[in-house]
């Protein structure tokens, strides 16, 4: 009856408040902005000093309006820009003027920053003027450059993805009134249609000094700053021509030394070559090879300390994997994803039941825009056997496609096959591996065109050897969205015989519903930039259970002009255990199948003024767990030397008190890192990880000299210990060399 009143409820709110949308949608935006673009007659020299006379003449726009702390008023901080454009490069140039003492604020020199505060400029472009998918290229005052893909309208954080790397060039000048961009980006590293003659693009600025964030199209502070609902028409004086032959070559060569002390095996030598590829089928559509990938320079994860029952999630950093990505990987929601990059190059070994790596032999990719409505991807990768463990060599192969409809929403439709074509010969059906499955599955993402209102509705079905009835998962999620204002409504049903061996699915056999709703203020206040109040209730059951999971929480959230946040929340949570657990996740007494528990908690989170050199988080959580008690702190504190380096703590400690026989525990998470940049081409990165829920002390250290644009040399160190012995479990010594080669 409490869900049925509950959907009820947040039904009726959703359809009080679509009239009051619709009426003001149109007056969301402001009147139509553009920006004319020409051919430059002379060339540009990239030195970030603006003194050129195709400058001169290009079409300039400022007038940017403020996002934070206020989206009513233009900006305090004064920023121009202007484009032009040659037959390789478009070329954006900005002045951002500033008057006021003090340093410009910036993590580090390394490529690709990203933090809670800084100072910099970042264009945004959307080539296919869809509003969905588009590209960011920022640089700070000291000329480090970060670029990245917008996807899903840029509706979210997740939306905006830092780790593509490409090739473009940007140079930047202090003044003593401000500073001057100068970017160049190739037209090879875009995708674009041909003959085309208007791209939609939008230029934000984040300003330390006046404590400002504003963009040129304004965008109402609900919304993300690199929204792509909001931007405006860059008009070309001629239609867009195919830019050439566009062809990248990326080999590498690796090699290295470990040892597993655990398994007291002999030293092992590794030696390597392998190579990626890069081949522009048209402007809009890219094919993505690689032969024998190497992924060891890629970033060690960061632990956590896991006291749920289910899978951790962690994200997609491999490169290869990375352009496009949403085509693949934005099916299903968060916990239901029907493909989910990192299950390639991964394998169990069931002996053990750890992760062990698994070798790539091969790979495909080809994924882009076939015209102005539809979207294509199609992958293959094909995974080397491992007889030690006894896994078959398995193909995974993945097909999207997505045709927009609307303004900017989309249908999509998915395939994932995993599939050995060698004999299977265990007889022993327990330990037999699969020889397929496969997943089908249709989404569809809705966007208004202000973005008031965003959501999706999906349905997928798993394929496997033996038909199951109830391989099915559906759900929805609906959103309505104004700065005082926001409402959600999320359901899933998920099948007790769905699986998805190449997706992310931690759980089956469940109903859920999940309604949100956040009340916003913003007062006249030289203090305070907005306050508000939270109602969370997330309803989980079965047909065999009933009731599983139930959590309400109220709360309170306050942020302040100096970017200071805080937030309190009251929890109330029910859980019924369908399979034994210990709470502490150490190998203690479980607590039984059917038991079930009903606990009340506080949690508090506050993050200091970020522009600070020395800036803080910290969460606390206190009250009761299962059948006992939980009390636990955990954040991260960071101090900025600028521009040279970033220190920073995580930490994360659990006091969890049960009765006998049930173990308790004393959980502590501890990851200094020290991330030092000598310059804007050679880094020193050191993660250190203390974790005694898993006994265990990571230490990684990755030194990395691009040597040129997209060209690295990579030295990366690893080491694995017992945390109560010291005692090594292994360790490794790899060095890597790339080199982007454009032909």
């Amino acid at each position: 009856m409490r869900c049925i009143f509950t959907v009820a409820l947040f039904a009726g709110i959703l359809l009080c408040s679509f009239n009051g949308a619709q009426a003001q949608s149109s007056a969301a935006h402001k009147e139509a902005m553009s920006i004319r673009i020409q051919k430059a007659n002379t060339k540009i020299t990239l030195d970030g000093v603006l003194d050129e006379p195709e400058w001169d003449v290009a079409e300039k726009v400022g007038n940017f309006f403020q996002y934070f702390p206020f989206d009513s008023s233009y900006s305090d901080a004064k920023t121009e820009v202007r484009m032009t454009y040659d037959e390789q490069f478009v070329y954006v140039g900005a002045t951002c003027y500033n008057d006021l003492k003090g340093n410009y604020l910036i993590s580090s020199l390394r490529r690709d920053f990203r933090g809670p505060a800084y100072d910099g400029f970042t264009v945004v472009i959307d080539p296919f003027c869809d509003r969905t998918n588009g590209f960011f290229f920022g640089i700070s005052p000291f000329g480090v450059q970060r670029e990245g893909l917008i996807a899903n309208g840029g509706s979210s954080s997740a939306d905006f993805a830092l780790s593509w790397d490409n090739k473009w060039y940007a140079e930047t000048k202090i003044h003593p009134g401000g500073w001057t961009v100068e970017i160049a980006i190739p037209f090879k590293t875009l995708r674009f249609k041909e003959n085309a003659d208007k791209w939609f693009v939008n230029f934000y600025r984040i300003d330390s000094k006046y404590n400002e964030r504003s963009t040129w199209v304004p965008i109402p502070r609900n919304f993300q700053l690199y929204s792509l609902a909001y931007t405006a028409e860059l008009l070309w004086d001629k239609p867009l021509k195919k830019p050439g032959s566009n062809l990248v070559v990326i080999p590498y060569a690796a090699g290295g030394i470990s040892k597993q002390h655990l398994a007291g095996t002999d030293t092992h030598y590794q030696r390597s070559v392998g190579m990626d590829a890069k081949v522009a089928v048209t402007p809009a559509l890219n094919l993505d090879l690689t032969v024998n990938p190497d992924f060891s320079q890629v970033e060690v994860d960061r632990q956590v300390t896991n006291l749920d029952r289910f899978e951790i999630f962690f994200p997609e950093r491999r490169q290869f994997f990375l352009e496009n990505a949403d085509l693949f990987a934005d099916f299903g929601m968060n916990r239901l994803r029907p493909f989910f990059s990192r299950r390639i190059g991964v394998a169990i070994d069931q002996r053990t039941g750890q992760n062990i790596q698994n070798t790539i032999h091969f790979g495909a990719r080809l994924s882009g825009k076939l015209n102005s409505n539809w979207r294509t991807g199609l992958m293959t990768m094909q995974a080397a056997p491992d007889d030690a463990i006894g896994l078959p060599g398995y193909n995974y192969s993945v097909a999207a496609l997505q045709r927009k409809v609307f303004s900017r929403s989309n249908i999509g439709g998915i395939f994932v096959n995993k599939e050995t074509f060698a004999p299977i010969t265990e007889p022993d059906p327990t330990k037999r591996p699969m020889r397929f499955h496969r997943l089908a599955g249709i989404d569809y993402n809705l966007a208004s065109k202000s973005n008031e209102w965003t959501g999706k509705f999906f349905f997928h079905k798993s394929i496997a050897e033996e038909s199951l009835p109830e391989a099915f998962v559906h759900g929805a999620n609906l959103v309505y969205s104004k700065p005082t204002l926001t409402v959600e409504w999320t359901h899933q049903v998920v099948g007790k015989n769905y699986t998805a061996p190449v997706g992310f699915v931690p759980r089956n056999n469940f109903r859920r519903i999940a309604p949100r709703i956040v009340r916003n203020f913003f007062p006249n206040s030289k203090t305070i930039n907005r306050y508000g109040f939270f109602a969370v209730t997330d309803v989980t059951w079965n047909a065999e259970n009933g009731l599983t999971d139930h959590n309400i929480s109220l709360g309170n959230t306050v942020r302040f002009r100096s970017t200071a946040e805080f937030d309190v929340a009251l929890s109330r949570d029910y859980t019924l255990l369908f399979r034994p657990f210990d709470p502490t996740n150490t190998g203690g007494e479980r607590l039984p199948t059917g038991t079930a528990y009903t606990y009340y908690s506080l949690s508090a989170n506050y993050s200091g003024d970020t522009r600070n050199n020395f800036y803080y988080n910290l969460q606390t959580y206190m009250g009761q767990f299962f059948n006992g008690n939980r009390m636990g702190f955990s954040g991260d504190l960071n101090y900025r030397i600028q521009p040279y380096a970033l220190l920073s703590l995580d930490f994360t400690y659990n006091r969890l008190r049960f009765p006998a026989p049930y173990n308790s525990a004393d959980l502590w998470l501890l990851g200094p890192r020290f991330d030092v940049t000598f310059s804007r081409a050679l880094f020193l990165t050191a993660f250190f990880q203390y974790n005694s829920q898993i006994n265990n002390i990571n230490i990684n250290t990755r030194l990395q000299w691009r040597f040129k644009p997209v060209s690295d040399f990579f030295l990366v160190y690893t080491d694995n210990y017992f945390a109560d012995t010291l005692l090594v479990k292994n360790r490794a010594l790899v060095a890597k060399l790339t080199y982007w080669l454009n032909i």
